[in-house]
This record gives C-alpha cells, sequence and structure tokens, in this order.
C-alpha cells in the first residue's frame, strides 16, 4: 500500500531500464594478456523495470545498497541520463528530452558536491544562481529571507565556500538547491558526514519546506534514521528491481514477526511453560529477555499473560527500520543481477 495525498502526481516512471555495457576483464596474466586482443563484452542492467509514481508533496525514501540503482534512477529523473527503455516525467516533463526546462522545476542536492562557487563568498553564489534562473528580485528577497531565517545561513552570507564546514556548506547547498522554489527536490546522501545536531537542523529544514512550501522530495540515503525520521514512504531498490513500495511504517508489520520482550519481576523470574510463543534470550537476576515470535495472535494477550505475575516492569522493543532493511535484503540475495554475454 502507498500513501495517497489526493494530489497531482508530480514524477512518473515507467518500466525504466538503464543498461551499460562493460568489458569483461580477462582471468590470471593469459586471460589479461588475451584481452588486449579479443575483448568480451558485457550488458549489466542498472535499472531493471523500475516503475512508481509520485504525489506533489509527497516526502519519499528511495533506498538501496551500493549498485542496487539508486544514482542511476535519480540520473535519469534529473535528465542526466537516457534510459534504454521506459519513460520518466517529471513535472510533466520528459526530464533527457527537455533538460532545460526541467532544470528550472527541480533542485538537487548531492552530499559530496556542492554547486556554490568555492572562492566566491556564499552571497555572490547566490546572487548568480539569482541571474542562471531569471528570479525576480522580489521573489529572491523573500525566499532568501525565509532560507536565512530557517538555516541560520547570516552569518555564512560573506564567507567564502572553501572556508565553510561541511555543516555549513549543507545548509548553503539545500538553500541553493530551493532559492527558485523548484516543485521537486531530489537529494542524495544530504546529512553524509554531518555531526548530530547539523543533521537535526537539517531533517528540521527538510520537513519545514515539505510542509510549508509544499515541496516533493525525494531522499536516497544509507542513514535509515533519516527515512525514518522524514519519509511516510519507501522505495526500496535491489539489483536495479524494486523490492518494497509502501508506507515505512508498515515495513514492520509486513517483514517483522519477532519482537523483544524485557521483563523485571519483584523476585525469581517464575517459569514460562504454557508459553509457547516466548523464548528466553537471556536471563540477569530478576530480569527476562524474552523473544516473541508473532504468528498472528498478537502480543497484547501475550503482555496479559505476563502481567498475572508479580511484574516490577515490562517493556517490548521492536526492530528499528534499519535492521528491517538489512533483513530484507539478505533474503534477496540469492536474485541475479541481470548480466548478458555480447559477443
Amino acid at each position: 500500500m502507498t500513501p495517497d495525498n489526493g494530489g497531482p502526481t508530480i514524477i512518473e516512471a515507467v518500466n525504466l531500464k538503464k543498461e551499460f555495457t562493460v568489458n569483461e576483464p580477462g582471468k590470471g596474466a593469459f586471460g589479461a594478456v588475451k584481452a588486449l586482443f579479443s575483448v568480451k563484452k558485457m550488458i549489466v542492467r542498472a535499472v531493471d523495470g523500475v516503475s512508481f509514481s509520485i504525489k506533489q508533496g509527497d516526502f519519499v525514501g528511495y533506498v538501496g545498497e551500493n549498485g542496487a540503482g539508486k544514482s542511476t534512477t535519480i540520473k535519469i529523473l534529473t535528465g542526466i541520463l537516457v534510459p534504454s527503455s521506459g519513460v520518466a516525467k517529471v513535472n510533466g516533463v520528459v526530464p533527457y528530452e527537455d533538460r532545460k526546462k526541467n532544470a528550472g522545476n527541480i533542485g538537487v542536492v548531492f552530499g559530496q558536491r556542492t554547486q556554490l562557487w568555492w572562492d566566491l563568498p556564499v552571497r555572490e553564489s547566490f546572487e548568480m544562481l539569482k541571474a542562471i534562473y531569471r528570479i525576480k528580485q522580489n521573489d529572491f528577497a523573500e525566499m532568501m529571507k525565509k532560507l536565512s531565517a530557517v538555516l541560520d545561513m547570516g552569518p555564512l552570507m560573506d564567507v567564502p565556500v572553501r572556508k565553510l564546514s561541511l555543516g555549513q556548506r549543507m545548509k548553503c547547498d539545500l538553500a541553493a538547491a530551493l532559492v527558485h522554489r523548484p516543485g521537486v527536490l531530489f537529494l542524495d546522501e544530504p546529512t553524509i558526514g554531518l555531526d548530530v545536531l547539523a543533521k537535526e537542523n537539517i531533517r528540521a529544514f527538510l520537513r519545514e519546506m515539505n510542509k510549508t512550501e509544499g515541496t516533493t522530495i525525494i531522499l536516497t540515503t544509507h542513514d535509515m534514521n533519516d527515512i525514518e525520521q522524514l519519509c511516510e514512504r519507501l522505495i526500496m531498490l535491489d539489483r536495479g528491481r524494486i523490492i518494497y513500495d509502501g508506507l515505512t511504517a508498515e515495513l514492520k508489520s509486513k517483514f517483522v514477526r519477532e519482537k523483544l520482550i524485557e521483563v523485571e519481576f519483584h523476585g525469581t523470574p517464575p517459569s514460562l511453560l504454557g508459553m509457547p510463543e516466548l523464548s528466553v534470550v537471556e536471563e540477569k537476576g530478576p530480569k527476562l529477555w524474552l523473544k516473541f515470535q508473532d504468528e498472528g495472535g498478537g502480543i497484547a494477550k501475550v503482555i496479559g499473560k505476563l502481567a498475572s505475575f508479580d511484574v516490577k516492569d515490562i517493556s517490548v522493543r521492536e526492530p528499528s527500520v534499519e535492521s528491517i532493511v538489512m533483513s530484507i535484503y539478505e533474503k534477496t540475495r540469492t536474485l541475479p543481477p541481470y548480466v548478458e554475454e555480447t559477443k
């Protein structure tokens, strides 16, 4: 199940595929010499039939392991790459057919790259972006005032970009991506390398822009805390294929059958005979750590049984989104990547 906010569809991908031709390396010394004269080529499909639609105002996490096809998909949607087959549209524009128009409708932030001019003060970089996007002075001043207030950029405006810390630069890069009020914002690892406070500031800002400006945000990240705190919807990619597309909150109900229950008794822990759904993971003094295998009966009944004992405290721990995602990938490792040998 995917969330439906009732708004218009702003991003649509239909059976996207992207193939790359690569040289097959020779094996061993003889193979390496042979490869100099007779090169075998392989077709690697980085994106393999990806389809999804995203509505205006959605905040979507787009995740996968390295090589899963995340960046390739984003490059197609931003107009950098042309798909081998399939169709993509962003705000009604085919991005790789009209790159200029698409660029005016989107903002992009790559965590390891900056769109600011390295040796210029931050203020001058924004003035250049104003000219590039042909933003009216009143609109520019209004947006800069809002961005500066939310991101606390005032002290940074006259500092050369090369002298900014990573967290400060990320603030400025986010502002630069939003200064022309794009309908869609693509974020690739926006919190990578940031300290805890800087991460929370960036997350708070993204929530604000999504809520007040209605900006559609697609976030690719390896930090599952970003996904859990920001994204209502999650699209998971593995070897170029979508393996999950739905509500982030539903991950636990769909994939998790185990919970950990921590129980502290007033005295010696009792025997749990007659409760086969529970198994003891650890016992320490008056405390028991129990694994609950949910087979559809629900945990409330089990808690009720435990409460009949002389219980001092009880708590239930659910696995994090990160651990769930890891377990899903482990189950799909038998799927082969699409590789085809050519003559």
